[in-house]
């Protein structure tokens, strides 16, 4: 473990072999975002509004959001990525999606972090 390994096309990749199953995610990402044409902002939009759709794990927010964060784009659209598929995804994956961003991140996504009144499910 910890060695270089090769890829198909000869390339050394170091580390590989220690995570395997992250690298290729890392991987599959990188080569969608690039076959994709679209905006790194819309990619990571995009990506987080997928993710609303099949009610993803926290930590998949916490990558993409992570991400979306990292190259500037603003909370309001976030949110507003979030209003936007409500209408087809349904108000429970929206505020189930807002309340782990808003966890994970300390983003006033909801009132009261999605707890209590003004919450409709």
């Amino acid at each position: 473990m910890g060695e270089e390994t090769n890829r198909p096309d000869g390339a050394d990749v170091p580390g590989e072999a220690d995570t395997p199953v992250f690298d290729t995610l890392v991987e599959m990402t990188l080569n969608a975002f690039e076959r994709s044409g679209l905006t790194a902002e819309t990619y990571l939009l995009t990506r987080i509004a997928a993710l609303v759709a099949t009610g993803a794990s926290p930590a998949s927010y916490l990558l993409n959001v992570g991400a979306a964060d990292e190259i500037g784009v603003p909370l309001e659209k976030i949110q507003g990525t979030l209003v936007a598929i409500a209408p087809v995804v349904g108000s429970a994956r929206v505020v189930t999606a807002a309340s782990g961003i808003s966890e994970a991140f300390g983003l006033p996504l909801l009132p009261g972090g999605g707890q209590g009144e003004g919450v409709v499910t």
